[in-house]
């Protein structure tokens, strides 16, 4: 079957439990799970036990409802029922579901294309007003600056007026380029080369004073189509970040290797899994909080005191224009890891 299934009795007992349910839930099978609690059997997946366990005191049973299993980065899509005897007893219940991961992380991209559309035209129109004004305010404070003594705390106050001017003008060119469609130069691209790049760019934004790098790739890893002046700046972004995270002390690793893109069991056969790279940025830095992991990408969010909240916006744009992924992992006070996957050869239909 294409779907996951697990029938047990009324006294808890597992009574099937098939490959595909196996499968979903990154589990191991054993010769002698049938007929034992399905509770010792599932475990490890908290979540799914806590949805059968109410299953004879629910009146009305969930049909199409989904959960989420934080542990394997997987959400389901799940039906229960129930099995009665002639005399309409329930001695069981069954649960049917679907690994919708795939269609959940289409849908995610969708939303977040709606939401760049109407906050792009809303801060192209803001970025376009705002910036002659702050050139005007950085101009007249520089010839301002030239009018009054050197000492003293005009000159301070005049250098911090530059300073600001100047950080609203940075945001506001940041804002313009986050709106801007994604165009690709698409080229055969060493990734070597572009890691390489983005280490060197990325020094020169936040220093890196004692944080080790490694950098561990794959021999042989192949090249991709992409364009390489965006692809550093994905890099050079998520690096000088870890730099920053860093302060100074801890530990940077670069890897990369290849992988595929495996199809839905549902439909395999229909395309070959798709060739990848798969590089990872890790430090052993404070990490992200826990309440922030899913809001990292959004725009204009940000944890910086004087950040714009568009760095990794527009990583992810540029990463989705070259049809891959980006994924966050972090715990607190461990470190973080960005994994971006990219595809070898460009491929739109990379979900579908």
């Amino acid at each position: 079957m294409r779907n996951g299934v697990i029938a047990f009795r009324r006294d808890g007992t597992l009574a099937l439990m098939n490959d595909e349910a196996y499968r979903i839930f990154a589990l191991d099978r054993s010769p002698g799970d049938v007929g034992r609690p399905y509770v010792d059997v599932l475990r490890e997946r908290a979540p799914v036990i806590r949805v059968l366990s109410g299953v004879f005191e629910l009146d009305h049973l969930p049909n199409r409802a989904e959960l989420r299993l934080k542990e394997l980065d997987r959400v389901i899509g799940y039906t229960l029922s129930q099995v009665k005897n002639d005399e309409g007893t329930a001695i069981g219940a069954v649960m049917f579901f679907k690994d919708l991961t795939q269609v959940e992380q289409l849908e995610e991209r969708e939303r977040l294309r709606e939401r760049l559309v109407s906050l792009g035209e809303m801060a192209a129109g803001i970025a376009h007003e705002l910036k002659n004004p702050l050139a005007g305010i950085e101009v007249m404070a520089g010839l301002l600056r030239r009018q009054v003594p050197t000492e003293g705390d005009a000159q301070s106050l005049l250098a911090d007026i530059i300073s600001e001017a100047k950080l609203a003008n940075a945001i506001v060119v940041e804002m313009l380029e986050f709106v801007r469609p994604v165009r690709l130069q698409v080229e055969r691209t060493d990734v070597a080369d572009v890691l390489q790049q983005s280490v060197t760019l990325a020094e020169t934004k936040v220093p890196r004073r004692g944080v080790d790098l490694k950098v561990d790739l794959e021999a042989g890893l192949p090249a991709i189509e992409g364009d390489q002046h965006q692809l550093c700046q994905v890099f050079t972004n998520l690096l000088a970040n870890a730099f920053e995270a860093l302060d100074g002390k801890g530990h940077v690793t670069i890897t990369g290797v290849t992988g595929t893109i495996e199809m839905d069991p549902a439909m395999s056969g229909a395309d070959p899994p798709t060739p990848t790279v798969v590089i990872d940025v890790l430090d052993d830095g404070p990490g992200v909080p826990p309440d922030a992991t899913d809001k990292i990408f959004d725009p204009f969010f940000t944890t910086k005191p004087q950040g714009s909240g568009l760095g990794l916006a527009i990583v992810r744009k540029i990463v989705d224009a070259h049809d891959g992924r980006i994924d966050l992992s972090s715990t607190p006070g461990k470190g973080t890891r960005f994994r971006v996957t990219l595809p070898v050869a460009s491929a739109s239909s990379w979900f579908k």
